[in-house]
């Protein structure tokens, strides 16, 4: 498969060509753990997951690699309110991350590194920018990176570099988009760290939270990996950062591809907690949901467009997985002797779109779609009794194979049809033969003598039929 992705430095979809053949290097912006992920954030974990899932199922070996951020303005604020050591505080969060990714079946990380555990590493790389001249410290004591002294900077977020507002400082993590300014590497303490500090050459205080991605990405994957992912939120002025300080640090390209998703609304508008449509996943577990039906819709737009997530969109999840297990059900209890020619050409012809759609930027639509028209197909000649046992496997196989990138199906999670007993069997094809006579009578009697022993006959074109337990 021929890979292609959108560069969002390039604004163009790029073939994507991995450093080392062998495998790729993924850094994927992880939870801010100060309190449960929400569906937002999950639709940003479910792009990266189909991204890397989709990297494997091209033969790829990936080395992901997420962040925790246990330490930034938030998870201290959030901690000192409710009377928590910062660690004891962020493991909760932590923990419940990690339920939440198993019960939307995302692939786990080969590393999640936490910010706290690699202090020595970012103050190693502050000290080399402190070393060349991009960093210096300020008489609030804080450690910032001078943005005059990196002329690429802006080049992922497109900013206008005559706009800038020179001498400008921001030592808060998160500012906004027209704050163009010098950013803290290293921040003094204060009061308002209370117990969260680390000893360092500049004194003591903590780390910002953009030094944090670029030390553990160099740790685990180098100072040049290929692909950086995360919500279109984090491109300014996170990982615009991220590559300033990353590329003074080593003089050479940090990223060979970025990507970035679009934001998740909810009912049509931004999710907000006093609209009423703030929604974490256990929120939505609550409500009845499952982690697969809210997978389903995550992964169901592309992700460079905005998703509108509604409940209805739940509901309509819950009757497309349904209606796919139902086919799992009737494949695996297909017995009739033959062979899988019929069956081969379908999965042929589904494969061609599935493959050529998910290489061509994450084309979930088109991808999904090749889903829906094998699964008509695998019904259609059931229907006909054009399938065999053989054949019904190679149907089952590809459904597997697709579901290596989607994640969703669970194709053996579905069990075999229960067996039709012998009796119920015989009255059906009773009524079969009926119908072939155009003796509707008998063959509505003989429908209600098979649905008083708890089955409901289902006819298809040509007098073929299905069973279907109550």
């Amino acid at each position: 498969m021929d890979l292609r992705f959108f560069s969002t430095m390039d604004r163009r979809v790029v073939p994507f060509e991995p450093i080392n053949a062998k495998e790729v290097g993924l850094y994927t912006c992880g939870p801010t753990v100060y309190n449960y992920a929400h569906i937002g954030n999950f639709r940003a974990y479910t792009f990266e997951d189909i991204l890397r899932r989709t990297l494997e199922y091209a033969g790829y070996k990936v080395k992901q690699v997420m962040n925790l951020t246990d330490v930034d303005d938030k998870t201290i604020r959030d901690s000192k309110a409710a009377g928590v050591p910062l660690r004891e505080f962020t493991q909760k969060y932590k923990e419940a991350f990690f339920e939440d990714v198993k019960t939307l079946n995302i692939e786990r990380a080969a590393v999640y590194p936490a910010a706290t555990d690699h202090i020595k590493e970012m103050i190693a790389l502050i000290q080399v920018l402190m070393d060349k001249g991009f960093a210096y410290q300020a008489e609030d004591k804080c450690i910032y990176f001078s943005i005059a002294k990196f002329p690429d900077y802006g080049k992922l977020a497109h900013i206008d570099r005559d706009n800038q507002r020179a001498g400008v400082r921001i030592n808060t993590d998160e500012y906004a988009k027209d704050s163009v300014a010098d950013f803290a590497l290293w921040k003094a303490w204060d009061e308002a760290d209370g117990d969260v500090a680390w000893d360092s050459p500049w004194g003591k205080g903590r780390p910002g939270w953009h030094i944090e991605c670029s030390a553990m990405s160099s740790k685990y994957l180098g100072d040049r990996f290929d692909l950086h992912t995360g919500g279109i939120d984090n491109m300014f002025p996170h990982h615009e950062d991220e590559i300033a300080q990353s590329e003074a640090a080593s003089g050479h390209k940090w990223v060979n591809c970025w990507m970035h998703c679009e934001h998740l609304m909810v009912d049509g508008t931004k999710m907000s907690k006093s609209l009423g449509n703030f929604y974490t996943l256990r929120d939505l577990l609550a409500k009845g949901w499952t982690g697969r039906e809210i997978r389903w819709v995550l992964i169901g737009a592309h992700y460079r467009k905005k998703l509108n997530f509604t409940l209805d969109m739940l509901a309509q999840a819950r009757e497309t997985l349904n209606r796919f297990d139902e086919l799992f059900r009737r494949l695996k209890g297909i017995t009739a002797p033959g062979d899988e020619l019929p069956a081969q050409e379908a999965v042929a012809m589904a494969k061609e779109r599935f493959d050529a759609s998910i290489a061509d930027d994450l084309n979930i639509s088109g991808a999904l779609a090749a889903l829906f028209d094998l699964s008509r197909q695998a019904n259609k000649l059931a229907d006909e009794g054009r399938l065999s046992a053989a054949g019904a496997k190679v149907m089952l196989d590809a459904f597997r194979s697709f579901d290596r990138v989607t994640g969703a199906l669970n194709v053996d999670a579905a069990p075999a049809a229960e067996a039709v007993p012998a009796e119920v069997e015989a009255l059906a094809q009773q009524r079969a033969d009926a119908r072939k006579r155009k003796d509707f009578a008998e063959s509505d009697r003989l429908r209600a003598e098979i649905a008083k022993l708890g089955f409901t006959v289902e006819d298809a074109p040509g007098g073929a039929y299905r069973l279907k337990k109550n």
